[in-house]
């Protein structure tokens, strides 16, 4: 599932995956959405990618507006990740501030730089639709 979080909007773009009720993954992405918006965080997506990678359950993909912005957003998830007992957070990048990956265990968060976010785009490619086994020759 592909959730486009945008001040007061949700929009699914794909179905969430059946099955699956993982309430440790849902509490820690619902504290990473949260700390994020309260960061000011800027168009906020949550991609399910349970079953498609052993990397987590969820990739939260979000930009910031400048580099120390970016770094602030990271900071403060980082500490609200501890304070609820979801334990430390491998960061990467939060040196440089234009793209920082936080693995929080079930949540892979990118906080990004508008620029650097649209060059990679990594959200179209594991928003992707899966394609059945067979298709490529």
């Amino acid at each position: 599932m592909t959730t486009v979080h945008a001040k007061g909007g949700v929009r699914n773009a794909l179905p969430k995956s059946a099955g699956r009720g993982d309430d440790a993954a849902e509490r820690a992405l619902h504290a990473v959405l949260a700390s994020l918006e309260d960061s000011k965080a800027e168009d906020i997506v949550s991609i399910d990618i349970a079953g498609k990678s052993a990397l987590g359950d969820y990739m939260v993909v979000a930009s910031g507006r400048s580099t120390r912005h970016v770094a602030a957003i990271c900071d403060h998830l980082i500490t609200d990740l501890k304070d609820e007992g979801l334990g430390s957070a491998r960061v990467e990048g939060l040196e440089t501030g234009d793209w920082v990956l936080i693995d929080a265990g079930d949540i892979i968060v990118h906080v990004f730089r508008p620029e650097i976010r649209e060059f990679y785009n990594i959200e179209k490619m594991w928003a992707a639709p899966d394609m059945e086994e067979g298709t490529l020759h």
